[in-house]
């Protein structure tokens, strides 16, 4: 399709990947940000060899690699630390998994774009479509104007309330907290810990860096839980094995990040004229398989790809959408039941569980992840690039997912 002027809502991972991909293409973007500054809110993240290969296809693979560690071994355990399961990233995956901290990526991604292109402290109020574009009005009393409009506002999305005002984040049943510290020596094994007080995760970051989490059952919204501290936390965890109790001593409230988990039901579109949704905007999962942000990188290298090689923008939305749901669908599904099985808290349950889990062939949840991970994409060709032909073919080895 011909070059146009495109808006993109969220100054997130998504929106900002997602601009870096249409511009590559020869488009013209203009990022917008309700935050008054573009600093990312979390802690760690993880990329899966489908976000690794999603940024190959932009060129930004071996750049990205160098700015977190790459994890070939998870392992789930009990809260005693014995192994449950585990499970490796076979070499014909890649390197790895990336993991980053938020802060590192989200800097990594507004390396790629021109400052003049991003826009903060706009929020949106109101949306107009016509035969034209799209024009997005802002609470400050401000507008803009573009051909097609990309919301990649998260998963509270002002533009999503625009165009599906009843669709609303549904409460997982837990409370999470997250959290980085500096603690040499944990080696290169990411883990969690399934427990009678919830789950905890260890990811070993660059510079000898820990990203943590902690999950406990909670009514939503529930005061107690929002105004735990570190001290609180070392207390509900304090029959867990030496590691999660060595992470938190070495834990401060001062970088704390504590509240619910949410998801979206799926939608029945993404596109709604000529604007889509991408991102936790369109498909926000619990963060049990670590693929949020991976899905969102996929959402802007397809996008990409489709507005590259169809004719306009309504048979690319409606390619993107038709590519993009039942992968996405999977994801949340799967990841919501994996994480209510790793929140059973009665003690027969657990034992079960664990005994369960343990007998379970390894290449069970090897499959699981091979689904989520074994993802290739088309080159992205940037503009300045010879012989910018149309790429035809897709995703390879891509199972569909119902």
């Amino acid at each position: 399709m011909e070059k146009q002027h495109i808006t993109i809502i969220g100054g997130g991972i998504a929106g900002l990947t997602t601009a870096i991909a249409l511009k590559r293409i020869g488009h013209t973007v203009s990022v917008f940000e309700a935050a008054p500054h573009l600093r990312p809110v979390g802690a760690g993240i993880s990329l899966g060899p489908n976000a690794i290969n999603a940024f190959a296809a932009l060129d930004l693979k071996q750049a990205l690699l160098g700015r977190g560690r790459l994890v070939r071994t998870f392992h789930i355990l009990d809260h005693r630390g014995g192994i449950l399961t585990r499970t490796q990233v076979p070499s014909d995956l890649g390197p790895g998994v990336l993991c980053i901290h938020r802060a590192d990526l989200h800097a990594f991604l507004l390396e790629q774009l021109d400052p003049k292109e991003l826009h903060t402290d706009r929020r949106v109020a109101s949306l107009v479509q016509d035969h034209e574009g799209v024009t997005v009005r802002f609470t400050d009393g401000g507008e803009h104007h573009a051909a097609l409009l990309i919301a990649a506002d998260g998963i509270r999305s002002a533009v999503r309330r625009c165009v599906l005002p009843r669709v609303q984040p549904r409460y997982a049943g837990y409370a999470a907290w997250r959290g980085v510290v500096h603690l040499p020596g944990m080696g290169d094994i990411a883990s969690e810990t399934w427990g009678p007080r919830g789950r905890f995760g260890i990811v070993p970051l660059a510079d000898d860096h820990v990203y943590w989490f902690a999950t406990s059952n909670a009514l939503e919204n529930d005061a107690r839980f929002a105004a735990f501290r570190i001290a609180d936390l070392q207390r509900h965890f304090a029959g867990y094995h030496t590691t999660v109790r060595q992470v938190l001593a070495h834990a401060s409230d001062e970088h704390l990040i504590q509240g619910g988990i949410h998801d979206l039901p799926p939608l029945e579109h993404f596109a709604h004229g000529r604007v889509l949704l991408i991102g936790d905007a369109a498909h926000a999962t619990t963060p049990n398989m670590g693929q949020g942000a991976c899905q969102a990188i996929e959402d802007a290298v397809l996008l990409a790809h489709y507005l590259h090689n169809t004719p306009d923008a309504t048979t690319a939305f409606r390619a993107f959408e038709q590519d993009r749901m039942p992968r996405t669908s999977w994801v949340v599904r799967n990841s919501r039941t994996i994480g209510g099985v790793g929140q059973w808290q009665h003690p027969l349950a657990i034992a079960l569980r664990n005994a369960l889990i343990r007998r379970v062939p390894p290449r069970i949840g090897q499959r699981r992840f091979d689904l989520a991970n074994n993802v290739r994409f088309p080159h992205i060709p940037a503009v300045s690039e010879p012989g910018l032909e149309k790429t035809t073919s897709t995703r390879t080895r891509m199972a569909v997912h119902h």
